[in-house]
């Protein structure tokens, strides 16, 4: 005897319980994974001196670890969606570790490319996603304060790793700091532990067919019901890479808009110790400026989410998102000719504030556009088309300092790129909000003589029960409801 049974429902984001220990979680992974390819700069000038190489030579360290980390994006959303965040997460933590480890032992520049870059920056991506895709799981209400919360991992550990890492540097040299870090490394493993998927509801078994005959009128007939059985049911089959996600228009403004942030965002950080270190700031002091960007973008990140959560910001977050980004190009462009210590905290203070407002507004941005059900796919794209970008920024910028000698340039070329993404991201926003309001209008307008059509179908087929009973809630419905006239006159018909 078949079974009605209403399909299991993934249950809805509980907006607190567990979900602060995974907001937990993505605080320490998102801390490593945007933190360390920063702070491991603090390095470099010692790296130069062993491998006899310039500043677009160690710049390459941070752009790989940071190109693995957005690049990887489509991997870990395909190992996602077939093993489940958490197996991948622990794969990631043990893969960021090992690299480190290794890098310890490495001769040349080539080999910590491999290692500290490709290694460690595959491993964090494997942690850094997951992580995002379960906190999107576990809050919907909150998203905006726990997207805040969670992004606030990277100025904290950016205060802590720049000048553990200096301290490290001078007691036991740069190998000793990076065996030292590829343990603090395995922390991700932890992280990864903690992620516990949302359980589906149990399927609900309605009612047993025989009890649903006699319940029946006799007009229905056996064959009108519907019987389903839990056994014979194959669940559907789960896309590993989704890209219909990508026939969104406003993805694609995102996808460029950020391609252009990337280019520069990065640049002012992974070279600021090597620039004050050149001004003939002291070394502890050089590596502090990375503390003071971290400890102002603290308070920045959960701010901006308490913020974004506003019922009258939310719907405008594009636009409060490019507010963001023109903010820290300006401050980019506005601070190139900061020379004394004094200067460079002046700037690291703004530039920890709109750096913390980019970081807290940009995943909301992206799971406004798509949804939680194409977050893990689009955010996998995303990331890949960042990881290009990423390769071309810190390098180009390194590259420009070896040849002119002037860091001036290289703030100019940050800055502009951040106020050229702003713009480009609210104009684009502006336009596509506008034609998505016009084509919602035409729509339904159409919409509504289609519907009256379908109604009077249905009024009309007396045979098939389905029909008999929407015929009857139509019916009534009108007699309550409507006052269309011509529904009311086809009613007294009956």
């Amino acid at each position: 005897m078949g079974i009605i049974v209403e399909d299991g429902e993934m249950v809805g984001a509980p907006d607190g319980g567990w979900g602060w220990i995974v907001l937990l979680g993505c605080f320490v992974v998102t801390g490593f994974s945007y933190a360390f390819p920063k702070a491991i700069s603090v390095y470099f000038k010692e790296l130069m001196k062993d491998f006899d190489c310039g500043y677009s030579d160690t710049a390459w360290i941070s752009s790989i670890i940071l190109a693995m980390l957005y690049g990887s994006g489509p991997i870990a959303s395909i190992m996602v969606n077939k093993f489940g965040c958490r197996r991948v997460m622990l794969v990631g933590g043990l893969l960021a570790s090992g690299g480190m480890i290794i890098a310890s032992f490495t001769t040349n520049i080539i080999q910590l490319y491999l290692t500290a870059g490709v290694i460690t920056g595959l491993g964090l991506a494997l942690n850094f996603q997951p992580s995002l895709i379960m906190l999107g799981s576990y809050f919907d209400k909150r998203r905006p304060l726990a997207n805040g919360l969670a992004a606030a991992g990277s100025p904290v550990f950016l205060s802590a790793l720049s000048p553990l890492g200096q301290l490290l540097l001078n007691r036991y040299g740069w190998r000793g700091g990076f065996l030292i870090t590829g343990g603090l490394l395995l922390n991700c493993c932890t992280c990864g532990a903690v992620m516990r998927p949302l359980k589906c509801k149990e399927r609900k078994v309605i009612a047993c067919s025989q009890e649903l005959k006699e319940m029946l009128p006799p007009e229905a007939g056996q064959e009108n019901i519907v019987c389903e059985n839990n056994k014979d049911k194959k669940p559907s089959k789960k896309k590993l890479l989704d890209f219909s996600v990508l026939a969104d228009l406003g993805l694609i403004i995102y996808i460029i808009a950020k391609f252009i942030v990337v280019l520069g965002l990065f640049v002012p950080t992974i070279l600021l110790v090597n620039y004050a270190k050149d001004q003939g700031v002291p070394d502890h002091d050089a590596a502090f400026l990375l503390s003071i960007i971290g400890f102002i973008d603290i308070f920045a990140r959960p701010t901006c989410g308490i913020v974004a959560g506003l019922k009258w910001i939310r719907p405008k977050m594009p636009y409060f998102f490019s507010l963001a980004l023109l903010f820290n190009g300006l401050t980019d462009v506005c601070s190139a000719t900061s020379t004394d210590y004094k200067g460079l905290v002046i700037f690291c203070v703004f530039f920890g504030l709109s750096y913390g407002m980019v970081g807290a507004l940009q995943f909301e941005v992206l799971m406004g556009i798509v949804g939680k059900s194409g977050f893990s796919s689009a955010l996998g794209l995303v990331l890949l088309v960042e990881a290009v970008a990423v390769l071309i920024g810190p390098p180009s910028a390194g590259y420009l300092v070896d040849k002119y000698k002037n860091y001036e340039l290289i703030f100019y070329m940050a800055g502009g790129e951040l106020i050229t993404a702003g713009i480009f991201l609210a104009l684009a926003s502006f336009f596509f909000i506008r034609r998505k309001k016009h084509k919602d209008r035409q729509q339904k307008h159409h919409a509504k003589p289609l519907l009256i059509m379908r109604i009077k179908e249905v009024l009309d087929n007396k045979k098939d029960f389905e029909c008999h009973v929407l015929r009857k809630v139509i019916l009534y419905s009108c007699y309550i409801h409507t006052k269309n006239v011509m529904l009311n006159r086809y009613f007294y018909t009956f």
